[in-house]
């Protein structure tokens, strides 16, 4: 029986639905209708559809949930990531140099930024993303990042306690209690979440929770960067302030990872980050085999990691952080979904927000397989084709 206004997609190689019971189909075919996934299962017993697209025996995949990004911001930080190829040490003290730019920066220029950016997304399979604000510092500055990436999707992040501006130097406290009130008051409006850099150079534990607690008084649910640069007490904050997730991961004791795994916190890992700053990639093996949840992202930024590009860091992750295959994409999916604490997308079960991806490639291996190699022959966003062109 034919679905109202109904799409099916057809003589699929690989599906990647990522439901539990059958993560993986062969010789399938899924049908969207009314913006959802209406239907998935073998090929040959597909219903009719209004319109049809064959895939050939490419792979079908739900669309990229990149859970950590940084995307409001003006200029860019090229030769300090030639110098550090060259070998100076990457630190925290470089976003101040963004923050500059993006404060004398337009609404009009960081808007065009911010578009071009998601489109840039979009074009590499990435349906849903978060973007945080950060790269302000002001109350003014902070609350219109966050307005402007309002506009363009719901997973907005208030991230004023990402460093402390030059002009609170000499005075950590009082910054923290800027973060903690008028800057929280005028940004709570326009975010879902609070996070907060929690690092030698940055934030400390102390901090960091009072930063957290007043987001969660205000309705914010907290997420939070730690274990970067260092081992520290990020984790444990995160873990205390009930975080839906813990980004970076980099450095970890045994105790972290216990903390991760006995919380339903979910371990977002930045392999962009590592490989713009030689720092050691994150142990993802560590963490899978100790039962941990675990996302990637591509922590999107114009310092340490300014890539946007999914299917990237998926060929990281497998390479150099022990995944296999199957994990990586899992974790930029259904991992970046209950990162962001979503049901909806990550996934291809029927009732599933039809976001998905038609690779020019007959499996999800190719994403790690053939590195660097653009291989995103359409994305559909809510049943629309939003990206490529149907085979």
């Amino acid at each position: 029986m034919s679905n109202p206004d109904s799409t099916l997609i057809t003589r699929i190689g690989e599906l990647v639905s990522n439901e539990p019971d059958r993560p993986v189909l062969t010789d399938a075919a899924l049908v969207m209708a009314a913006g959802e996934v209406a239907w998935t299962g073998p090929a040959s017993r597909a219903p009719a559809a209004d319109s049809v697209v064959d895939a050939g025996g490419r792979a079908v995949l739900p669309g990229f949930v990149d859970s950590h990004a940084h995307l409001v911001f003006a200029g860019e930080r090229s030769a300090e990531f030639a110098a550090r190829m060259a070998g100076r040490p990457y630190q925290a003290g470089g976003i101040l140099t963004t923050v500059a730019a993006t404060r004398a920066a337009s609404d009009t220029a960081l808007r065009a930024n911010l578009r071009r950016l998601a489109a840039e997304m979009l074009r590499q399979g990435t349906t849903t993303f978060e973007c945080k604000s950060g790269y302000g510092l002001t109350v003014g500055d902070e609350a219109r990042g966050l307005a402007l990436a309002a506009e363009i999707t719901p997973e907005v992040t208030y991230l004023g306690a990402h460093v402390v501006p030059p002009e609170f130097a000499a005075d950590m406290a009082g910054y923290v209690d800027l973060v903690c009130g008028p800057m929280l008051e005028a940004c709570a409006p326009h975010a879902r979440w609070i996070d907060v850099f929690c690092e030698d150079g940055a934030f400390g534990a102390d901090e960091a929770a009072a930063v957290l607690a007043a987001g969660r008084g205000s309705g914010l649910a907290a997420r939070v960067h730690a274990n970067q640069l260092g081992p520290g007490p990020g984790v444990r904050v995160a873990a205390e302030a009930g975080a839906a997730s813990v980004d970076h991961c980099t450095y970890l004791t045994d105790a972290d990872v216990d903390a991760i795994v006995s919380t339903p916190m979910v371990a977002t890992l930045l392999p962009g980050a590592e490989f713009g700053t030689r720092h050691p990639y994150p142990d993802a093996r560590r963490l899978l085999d100790a039962g941990a949840t675990v996302a990637l992202a591509t922590d999107c930024n114009p310092g340490s990691s300014f890539t946007s590009s999914m299917p990237f860091c998926i060929a990281l992750a497998v390479r150099e952080m022990r995944m296999t295959t199957q994990e990586a994409v899992w974790a930029a999916t259904a991992g970046g979904a209950r990162a962001l604490r979503r049901a909806d997308v990550g996934h291809l079960a029927v009732g599933a927000r039809a976001d998905l991806i038609l690779l020019d490639a007959p499996s999800h291996t190719y994403l790690a397989y053939r590195p660097g190699v653009p291989q995103i022959a359409a994305v559909w966003q809510s049943g629309r084709l939003a990206a490529g062109a149907l085979p």
